[in-house]
């Protein structure tokens, strides 16, 4: 038996199939996975035949100038990243570094509009008119506690904040969405000047997106129809290697639950109700789930967001924040409605109040195996990023320090392969939801030294330095490269739209989101606004949000008797 037939029975059982099921079987069980798992194979797929396609791709004036202006305007273009960078701005308060990529789009003759999907960060800056429309991608939210000095290859953060019983670090770009952002700006850029250098006739879309970190952006602006009529998306992320790929993501749901109770002196607890005895609660009979109750499709983890001041305070009120992942949609409500009921548990056992909050969800992600071929034919004939000596000493450096090979940085392009056989769970994307809405390809590109995980401080420590640079410069020409294939050759377009077609018949998207569900947001300062023509709050947002403050009584320990003399 193959390496991938045994591969895919362990798969089938870990979703609870038999490990003869059929492709069909799996569609009917999950249509979602038939779409992503059950495709290929259906189509006759194989690890161990399958070998890209190349000729796909084609040069031509347009693809040259579209090139050319990437590589005449390299500095422009990392400059762009490197100040995203220093705003190191979290989710959902991206200010500065989303008026910066508005205003290199504005410069280049894209008409920009605000405030997308009620997300004051977010934006869509369009180019063009008639022909097909295509779609790039542009995020800009660093991560918590990831702050890191470019070019460093210990750790030493660029943002401290002392305190004498908790210190903490400052935000950093920790999975190099400063390069994501400038790179997708930059390619949808320099197809913007094919399109005007050689008369074409499409239009070009850039989609300023906040809160990736927090998968919020993308599911809502989905769900109010901000991607409607787009014929392709463009999409790339960082990495420590550089591929195209058609692989599946986790669906994710993402939820605060909140414990509320009765503060009092930590040296005298009897009757006080301890809201962090809730998140712990919480915390602790969710991991008794893993054994038995999470396939190996499924993930969840999670912060304590707010666990108290001090010791000598029972907290009367504590957040833990979930994240909980799994393969489809249909399996992810069941893992999360474990996890619910563990916090109404919790909420009983620590005689707590408990305040459940939904903040966003997203599907897995929809491949698209043309797409990649595209894709991957184009990177191939462009070539990997280009690497220096002192890159390659930098990387083999923060490697050191990781406690991983030194190898340096990667010299070549990883050969397009199918998704693997078993698909054990993993990361999530809030561009999941746009892939099953329109066809997207994928890339991922080396921006930071293979062995470094993504939300890492080493990330953080190359996404301003030359090898992000080199990364992002080639992102941007593989995206451009490819989004001109599919404006100059319509077949290439109609091919990639028919397997799209194809992969979602008979699956039938609906939003993971309540309807009248609020997203989570925060106020923009007054000079944003009257930069970018908004006003506060969006309409349909309730502002100020209801605050959450504990009405709990202390707790009972019995009659009161009389003292001991």
């Amino acid at each position: 038996m193959s390496s991938y037939e045994i591969g895919r029975r362990r798969l089938l059982q870990g979703f609870g199939l038999t490990a003869a099921a059929s492709t069909a079987a799996i569609a009917a069980a999950d249509p979602v996975l038939g779409a992503t798992l059950a495709y290929d194979e259906k189509a006759g797929v194989s690890p161990a035949t399958y070998q890209a396609p190349t000729g796909l791709a084609r040069d031509g004036d347009a693809k040259s100038t579209a090139l050319a202006w990437i590589g005449s305007h390299a500095d422009e273009i990392t400059g762009l990243g490197d100040r995203i960078w220093q705003y190191a701005e979290l989710s959902l308060r991206e200010w500065q570094s989303s008026l910066a990529v508005a205003s290199l789009l504005t410069k280049y003759g894209f008409t920009v509009q605000w405030g997308a999907g009620g997300f004051p960060a977010a934006f869509v800056a369009t180019y063009g008119s008639g022909g097909p429309v295509i779609g790039f991608n542009a995020e800009y939210d660093a991560l918590p506690g990831l702050s890191q000095k470019s070019g460093v290859s210990s750790h030493d953060p660029l943002v401290y904040n002392y305190d004498a019983y908790g210190p903490t670090y400052g935000a950093g770009h920790g999975d190099a969405h400063n390069t994501l952002g400038a790179g997708g700006t930059a390619a949808a850029i320099a197809v913007s000047q094919a399109i005007r250098a050689q008369g074409l006739q499409a239009t070009v879309k850039v989609f300023g997106t906040t809160g990736e970190e927090q998968l919020v952006g993308k599911p809502y602006m989905v769900k109010a129809g901000v991607y409607d009529g787009l014929d392709a998306f463009m999409d790339w992320h960082p990495f420590g290697a550089t591929l195209a790929f058609w692989n599946t993501t986790s669906a994710l749901t993402s939820a605060t639950f909140t414990f509320l109770g009765a503060a009092g002196h930590g040296a005298t607890p009897l009757g006080n109700r301890s809201g962090l005895d809730g998140a712990l609660l919480m915390a602790t009979m969710s991991e008794y789930l893993r054994e038995k109750n999470v396939a190996p499709s499924g993930r969840f983890h999670y912060a304590v967001i707010n666990g108290g001041g001090a010791p000598n305070v029972t907290p009367d009120m504590a957040s833990i924040w979930f994240f909980v992942r799994e393969g489809s949609p249909a399996r992810l409500k069941v893992l999360y409605d474990k996890i619910v009921a563990c916090a109404q548990a919790a909420a009983q056992a620590s005689q707590t109040k408990l305040i459940h909050k939904f903040h966003s969800a997203t599907w897995n992600s929809l491949g698209n195996k043309f797409g990649a071929e595209l894709m991957n034919d184009n990177m191939t004939r462009i070539g990997p990023p280009v690497f220096t000596a002192a890159d390659n000493a930098l990387a083999k450096a923060i490697q050191h320090s990781l406690g991983k090979p030194e190898i340096g940085m990667p010299t070549t392009i990883v050969p397009l392969n199918p998704p693997p056989p078993a698909f054990g769970g993993g990361i999530s994307t809030d561009t999941a939801d746009v892939s099953w809405h329109v066809p997207t390809a994928s890339a991922l590109v080396a921006t930071f030294p293979p062995g470094t995980p993504n939300h890492n401080w080493g990330v953080t420590a190359t996404a301003a330095s030359n090898i992000g640079h080199q990364g992002l410069l080639s992102a941007a020409r593989y995206l451009a490269a490819t989004a001109v294939d599919l404006i100059t050759q319509p077949d290439l377009l109609a091919q990639f739209k028919q397997e799209f077609q194809a992969r979602t018949a008979g699956v039938q998207w609906q939003s993971l989101i309540p309807d009248g569900q609020q997203p989570p947001l925060y106020e923009p300062p007054a000079d944003f606004l009257a930069k970018t023509g908004q006003h506060w709050p969006p309409a349909g947002v309730t502002w100020p949000v209801p605050e959450v403050v504990s009405l709990e009584q202390l707790g009972s320990v019995g009659p009161d008797l009389p003292p001991v003399t």
